[in-house]
């Protein structure tokens, strides 16, 4: 059983960090994971749903094509308040995307825990990671071009082992963006903290994708080890 393409956000550069304080650093910070956690929720809310009416599969162009789509307006309106909105339609329409998989795998012997596995793994990357850029206060702008290239790159690997349905291709891509993923994270949290990212928006949106990549990503990885995919 193989995971569509992982949808993505490309790291933006960052500048100006020396014109913004501790004080408004941590603000930043603050407001960042409170979103997160209230999409988290939004999405979470969105799955049970669609697990609970028994919605299909969904196309993964389309489920792209929503995403850039919402991807595209939350950018434009990051600046405002309509882009809280935003923001939670980007991510309920994730998580919506995402319970017909859970459902798909709740159907196979050992699926329910190869899901909680996989979201053990999440929580457990996600603290690591913003951990280490917290703990250590490191500058690590110096990975924004290898993420770039690196996301571009699988991203278009895994359309490819869709599109040839190539399980091996599928499989390294996950493997890609269990990587990529955990230094996303690593990177926009130490973006936040050096005044690098001041918009909580966007920074929610970059955590969040790298989440949930990392979600799909890790049942792909455990579903294949466990011999079911």
């Amino acid at each position: 059983m193989s995971n569509h393409p992982n949808p993505y956000t490309a790291p933006h550069r960052q500048h100006a960090a020396t014109a913004v304080t501790g004080e408004r650093a941590a603000q930043v910070l603050k407001n960042t994971y409170m979103l997160l956690g209230l999409s988290l929720m939004v999405a979470t809310g969105a799955a049970v749903f669609a697990m609970a009416m028994g919605i299909g599969y969904v196309n993964v162009f389309v489920t792209l094509g929503v995403y850039f789509g919402l991807l595209f307006a939350t950018n434009k309106l990051r600046n405002s308040s309509w882009g809280i909105l935003a923001v939670f339609g980007l991510t309920g329409w994730l998580g919506f995307t995402t319970g017909p998989i859970i459902n798909m795998y709740a159907q196979i012997n050992g699926g329910m825990e190869i899901v909680s596995l996989a979201l053990g793994g999440t929580a457990s990357i996600f603290v690591a990671m913003s951990g280490i850029a917290l703990v250590t206060r490191k500058d690590f702008s110096f990975m924004t071009n290898f993420i770039m290239v690196g996301i571009l790159v699988a991203f278009l690997a895994g359309l490819a082992a869709v599109f040839f349905n190539i399980p091996a291709l599928s499989l390294a891509v996950s493997a890609a963006f269990v990587l990529l993923s955990s230094l996303l994270i690593l990177w926009q949290t130490s973006a936040i903290i050096h005044g690098g990212e001041t918009n909580y928006i966007m920074a929610t949106v970059t955590l969040f994708v790298s989440i949930y990549n990392l979600f799909l990503s890790l049942l792909h990885i455990l579903t294949a080890l466990s011999g079911n995919d």
